[in-house]
């Protein structure tokens, strides 16, 4: 496993990176009512990209057809954006990109109600978040990565939700995907020894009802297989020299 320690130079441009990718969400959010398209999202994601100089890192990667995976209700991730697909109300949906600036990734993703939804979604969206910030705590120099995972499953497991297994998170740099493999479930394993530099996107993923998935005939669009809706949060962090990690991707 080669994990990459960013320079000081190289963080300043991810924070770059971050900040606009942030900012890029914020106006994404302003767009998300009932009627809108899931195609329309994706088309203002790649506009606002653009409009930074920057380059959607998602668009064709590995052949995905978006600029925006734009996944709804029982859709975890990995939603391709089409025409016919309209939000309504009640409908969750989440929108995870990135952004490529001056060759550093950054990748970040929220989940957001349509309209008024019920008591159980918005739950589901607000401790998919909380995971998150509950699982950085433990990215600090001298940590283990599993601390993440492990803290991330026992703040989880409380609600009885799934934790989605198939799908991790992961380092970022140079590349969208680096090593390492961020699991957001429980290891016995500590992994490795976290320090300043490593860059990082951690993103629970995070389902109603079981955490088993399957993945659609699109190859991309991954759904929980029971049907249940399912909720995804993402920042791009970096470990700091003394204490709380610098999350890249908030405002």
């Amino acid at each position: 496993m080669a994990v990459t320690v960013k320079s000081a130079r190289e963080l300043a441009l991810m924070r770059d990176a971050g900040k606009m990718l942030a900012e890029v969400h914020e106006k994404l959010s302003e767009s998300i009512k009932p009627g809108i398209s899931t195609l329309e999202i994706d088309t203002l994601g790649e506009k606002l990209i653009r409009s930074y100089g920057c380059t959607p890192n998602f668009l064709n990667y590995n052949g995905y057809p978006a600029s925006v995976c734009v996944s709804v209700n029982d859709e975890v991730v990995h939603g391709i954006p089409r025409k016919d697909r309209i939000l309504m109300e009640g409908d969750i949906v989440s929108l995870d990109t990135g952004l490529i600036y001056k060759g550093y990734h950054s990748d970040a993703a929220r989940t957001y109600a349509v309209g008024e939804i019920s008591e159980e979604a918005k739950l589901l969206i607000e401790r998919t978040k909380q995971s998150f910030f509950e699982g950085i705590k433990m990215a600090v120099a001298g940590n283990h990565l599993y601390d993440i995972s492990n803290r991330i499953d026992e703040y989880i497991s409380q609600y009885g939700y799934g934790i989605v297994t198939d799908l991790v998170g992961h380092g970022i740099g140079k590349k969208l995907h680096e090593d390492p493999q961020i699991p957001n479930f429980a290891q016995k394993k500590r992994g490795l020894k976290l320090c300043a530099g490593m860059t990082l996107a951690v993103e629970p993923m995070i389902n109603l009802g079981r955490s088993d998935v399957e993945w659609l005939d699109d190859d991309w669009t991954v759904v929980t297989e029971d049907g249940t809706y399912s909720a995804h949060y993402e920042n791009t962090i970096a470990i700091t020299p003394d204490g709380e990690p610098e999350i890249l991707t908030l405002l």
